[in-house]
This record gives C-alpha cells, sequence and structure tokens, in this order.
C-alpha cells in the first residue's frame, strides 16, 4: 500500500489556540480502558458518539502537535513504504535505504521489481539505530569523564 501525497498545510493561530484548549479538555477526561462519550452538537440532530480510549489518546497527540503549530500524518502500521518514503522517514537518501535493505538490516518484500518496506520494520530499525546512537554516546560521556574533560 502506497501513501497518499503528504497534504501540508499550516495551521492558523486560532485553530493552535482551539488545538491547544480541545487537547486539554479530552486529556482531563480520559481514563485508560474507558470508552468516551461525545455529543455533536450544531447540526441537523444531535447525536452521541462512543470513542475508544486509544481513539481519544491518539487525538489528543495530534491536537497537541496542532497546537505546537505542527503538520501530523497518519500511517497504518501495517502500511508498506516505496524506498523513498522510506528513506525520507528515516532522513537519508534513497541509496543509503537501498544498502541498509541489501545488507538485511531492515526486512523488506519485492513486489516485482520494487522493494517494498513496512512501517513496523521501518520503525524497529530506527530504535534499534538510536539505541545504539544512545549507547556510543553514553560510551563517550565515561571516557570523557575518565580523560577528566
Amino acid at each position: 500500500m502506497s501513501l497518499p501525497p503528504k497534504a501540508s498545510m499550516l495551521l492558523s493561530n486560532s485553530d493552535a489556540v482551539l488545538a491547544k484548549e480541545t487537547s486539554r479538555v479530552l486529556a482531563s477526561h480520559l481514563r485508560d480502558g474507558d470508552l468516551m462519550r461525545l455529543r455533536i452538537v450544531g447540526g441537523p440532530s444531535r447525536e452521541t458518539v462512543k470513542l475508544p480510549a486509544a481513539a481519544v489518546r491518539l487525538l489528543v497527540r495530534i491536537l497537541e502537535e496542532m497546537a505546537r503549530g505542527n503538520a501530523v500524518t497518519l500511517i497504518p502500521v501495517h502500511a508498506e513504504l516505496t524506498t523513498q518514503e522510506a528513506a525520507d522517514m528515516l532522513s537519508i537518501s534513497r541509496p543509503s535505504l537501498i544498502q541498509l535493505l541489501n545488507e538485511g538490516k531492515i526486512d523488506y518484500r519485492r513486489v516485482g521489481t520494487h522493494r517494498r518496506v513496512r512501517l513496523n520494520a521501518l520503525m524497529k530499525y530506527r530504535r534499534q539505530a538510536d539505541a545504539a546512537r544512545r549507547a556510543a554516546l553514553a560510551d563517550l560521556a565515561a571516557y570523557d569523564q575518565e580523560l577528566g574533560i
């Protein structure tokens, strides 16, 4: 499954303020495992909808990012990315990503002549790379302390 082109839009200040207020209200009413009932008003009829706690937590995160002026993109966990999309998510070049794929550092599958990378495989690699970076930084900091720098 390929992703649609990214639609980026800048939020107005009033949208950011509204997102901040709404995220606070929703977060204050959120309880783990509970459904949240929301009443929809302003249309031809009033309705009450039930939202699972996980969906409300996600909505709160989206609103918090919007309040900071950040654009948000949702990608299904089982999505398959093109090599360019995967490279963009890691902020590396496409040839660098292809090298990681060929070295077996990131799982992928072929669709004809094209490679497809599952989002969860990409995120697994990112977590491992971040952990390795943090460990290297901790080693450097410990070495600096040994030297008294």
